[in-house]
């Protein structure tokens, strides 16, 4: 099977979807990094922590329950769309080398640069108080941990993230998901292999194109071929058999393999 990898990391208390490669699955990671993805979070309004969700120590309290429901929609109107985000002290970004949640530990100053992630949807589910609960749906890097905070400042309460499930990483859903104990089964039992999608369904935002067997054996030792530029980026590339052959990019007028993948 050769390398393991995850595209895209869960915050300890999270749960739900975490995209898990295998072998050349490991090349494709970037590009399933890069998918939206979807969170049902509960957020509890009216306690600060240290670590911005429920794992933390507590740093205020205050009663949300005179917060109505016209007043939370209102704030959260103002977190959708394109956003300056501070994430989290406790998170995994790094600075100089090393993790910010370490040097928090260590009771290093830290101060994370604000940077900009979308919140493309942004819905209540439920408010029962203190309990808020959302559904989101934002582009990768958003800290859902950073908007219950946000949101409990905006509110003047306070707030931090109580619970969080992510449902979907682009089109891979929770419902389709294995869980931990199935997998396990799986590996144990040596039928593993039913839980694995194809490598190119991390890719099929990308048009495809099907490589005669002249131009499947360019793009196989790494050379380009002529082509018109698409609507994506990158292109799919298969062979006559169907086979998925390549990941191409276009670079002045040639399709120059940007990926090559061996026959499994």
């Amino acid at each position: 099977m050769g390398r393991v990898g995850h595209a895209g990391t869960l915050d300890p208390m999270a749960t739900g979807v975490l995209l898990v490669c295998f072998g050349q699955g490991t090349r494709v990671t970037e590009y399933l990094m890069e998918s939206p993805k979807v969170y049902r979070a509960q957020v509890r309004l009216g306690m600060t922590t240290d670590t911005g969700d429920a794992e933390g120590r507590v740093i205020s309290r205050s009663d949300p329950r005179g917060i109505a429901l016209r007043e939370i929609e209102s704030a959260l109107a103002s977190f959708r769309g394109r956003i300056q985000q501070v994430p989290p002290i406790y998170s995994a970004l790094k600075k100089e080398g090393v993790p910010l949640y370490r040097l928090a530990r260590q009771g290093v100053p830290v101060e994370p640069t604000p940077r900009e992630v979308e919140i493309f949807r942004l819905e209540v589910l439920d408010w029962a108080p203190p309990f808020l609960e959302i559904e989101v749906t934002c582009s990768p890097g958003t800290y859902i941990r950073a908007l219950a905070r946000d949101l409990g400042e905006m509110l003047g309460c306070g707030a931090h993230l109580s619970s969080l499930t992510r449902l979907a990483c682009g089109r891979f859903t929770l419902e389709e998901a294995a869980t931990l104990q199935e997998v396990e089964e799986a590996f144990h039992g040596g039928f593993w292999g039913l839980l694995i999608h194809p490598i190119d369904e991390a890719l099929l935002q990308f048009e495809a194109l099907i490589l005669d067997r002249e131009k499947e054996k360019r793009v196989r030792h790494g050379q380009s071929i002529p082509g018109e530029p698409a609507k994506t980026p990158y292109l799919r590339a298969y062979s006559i058999s169907g086979e998925f052959v390549a990941l191409l990019a276009f670079e002045e007028g040639l399709w120059r393999p940007k990926k090559v993948f061996q026959p499994l």
